[in-house]
């Protein structure tokens, strides 16, 4: 007898419908799982078998076929084990034929030896790619509930486990779902440490403040001890909320990553990814057997912070480039390509040579020049190539540090208005267009939006002449002080805009 359910494949942030196709016929007893089903979905018949028993049904002693289609993806994942529970026990006669429920529902959860239902992975992105194909139902594990509700309009049923699929199916009509309004239902607002905290540094805050405002990468070059760790982590605090489509994209993200919990259904905050030096490139950029999003993704519209930039392998570094570049990271595997969104900003940290104190004016570095040389080489010209604004810390005077002292710190607030300001004019500016932030522009919208008077074109033209810039700085440059102008919410870039954006460029003696 025959039977198909609905459920999806995940294939990175793309998803398929997919049938669950079941067919039972006497013969050997065999239990077959085909359509480039991977180990964790062929593994799902020793769930199925001891879960339908202890369930109160019956496993039959004949020739089980299941096919999941389309047959030319792969399939991965537990998520398939209700769909093919129910697919057994609608072949075999179990439960009652309900085709008209099954045509219009889809099905997800993983089934436990007891017929218990878990958490899956990846229902957001899912929920989400089978609305637009006209279904309106599904049945989802009781731990998702929150995850799906930020589907607007969707009917969910949460089940805990088999049986109450069962029941729920043989009373469909009498059964109330769960309808998603598109709101979590869990405050997940988090504490992000606040500018106000460090003493001095003025022009590096007011750096931060221009990086964040056209999500620029930034990176901090000093001695140990001078706030650059302290600065990286308050960045987060001063950009502006994040938009719905913003915080929707990101969430659909982390739920493919397995990172969402019923304490952190939705991503509401802009993320912060701080990731240890020891991680690998697959870690970072996304990859693995079963392509998973990286720490690149998991940071997209947020924070990258990369603390100790040289102690990271420069392979790994340099798997950043593309990803800077273009926004997306591809993940390439035998049977297709993922995408992933990587649309983040990068903040780095590092001291000028292994001991940490070159140029210092109080301790001397006890670094050879050719120590110094190998341990800056770690971080290549290309990468630095593709960072907007690089800041040199100095040691903090004692007046600065003394709690006698008067002076009101910058908080991040203060810092979060011109933020905010240039945030309103990008998104005003570029309504029409892919483009979001200055820091996307391409050389057209640059000739364009960056356009400069004669004042401002002799002082480029002398700093493209004097540092011998590459084309791709002398873009950074313009992007930067366009940015630079929306914070101040000037329409048109002026001198003084040119001269702070020339500031922000990495002195040569660092890495000459």
């Amino acid at each position: 007898m025959y039977s198909r359910v609905l459920t999806a494949g995940l294939y990175g942030l793309d998803c398929e419908a997919t049938w669950v196709e079941v067919d039972t016929s006497n013969g050997l007893p065999r239990f077959a799982i085909v359509g480039l089903a991977n180990q964790s979905v062929r593994e799902a018949s020793e769930r199925i078998h001891s879960a339908v028993v202890n369930c109160g049904f019956e496993f039959p002693p004949k020739r089980v076929a299941v096919n999941l289609t389309p047959a030319n993806l792969k399939k991965d994942g537990s998520h398939y084990d209700l769909a093919i529970a129910l697919g057994l026990l609608l072949s075999t006669g179990q439960i009652e034929d309900m085709e008209r429920i099954t045509e219009y529902t889809a099905f997800f959860g993983e089934l436990t030896l007891d017929g218990k239902i878990g958490r899956v992975e990846g229902i957001l992105p899912m929920a989400i790619s089978l609305q637009k194909e006209g279904i309106k139902q599904l049945v989802i594990p009781a731990s998702n509930l929150e995850e799906a509700r930020l589907v607007k309009g969707m009917n969910l049923f949460p089940v805990s486990s088999l049986k109450e699929v069962t029941d729920i199916l043989e009373k469909m009509s009498a059964a109330v779902p769960v309808i998603a309004d598109g709101k979590p239902r869990v405050d997940m607002a988090r504490s992000v440490p606040d500018f106000s905290d460090i003493r001095g540094q003025e022009s590096i805050k007011r750096a931060a403040q221009v990086a964040a405002a056209g999500m620029h990468a930034m990176l901090m070059i000093g001695p140990p001890g001078v706030g650059k760790s302290m600065i990286g982590k308050r960045i987060g605090g001063i950009l502006p909320p994040m938009s719905y489509e913003e915080q929707l994209e990101a969430t659909k993200i982390y739920s493919i990553a397995g990172e969402l919990k019923d304490s952190l259904p939705m991503i509401v905050e802009r993320p912060f990814r701080a990731p240890h030096h020891g991680i690998s490139a697959s870690s970072l950029i996304g990859g693995g057997t079963k392509p998973r999003p990286g720490e690149i993704s998991l940071a997209h519209c947020g924070v990258l912070f990369l603390d100790e930039l040289p102690e990271f392998a420069p392979g790994t570094l340099d798997t950043l480039r593309q990803p800077l570049e273009d926004g997306t990271v591809s993940v390439m595997r035998v049977n297709g390509k993922c995408v992933f969104p990587s649309r983040f900003m990068l903040v780095a940290a590092m001291n000028p040579c292994r001991c940490g104190y070159y140029g210092d004016p109080v301790r001397p570095c006890s670094c050879s020049e050719s120590d110094r040389k190998r341990y800056v080489g770690r971080v290549s010209g290309p990468l630095l190539d593709r960072i907007d604004i690089n800041v040199v810390l100095e040691r903090i005077p004692y007046e600065d540090l003394s709690n006698s002292s008067a002076k009101t710190e910058i908080s991040s607030a203060d810092l979060r208005k011109g933020v905010e300001n240039a945030f309103g004019m990008q998104k005003e500016r570029y309504k029409n267009l892919k483009t979001d932030y200055n820091s996307q522009l391409t050389p057209l919208q640059i000739r364009k939006y960056c356009a400069l008077d004669g004042n401002c074109e002799a002082l480029m033209r002398e700093a493209f002449r004097t540092w011998s810039l590459s084309a791709r700085v002398y873009h950074r440059i313009l992007r930067v002080a366009r940015t630079i102008a929306d914070t101040d919410c000037a329409e048109n870039i002026r001198e003084e805009h040119i001269l702070e954006a020339l500031s922000y460029r990495l002195p040569e003696k660092y890495f000459e």
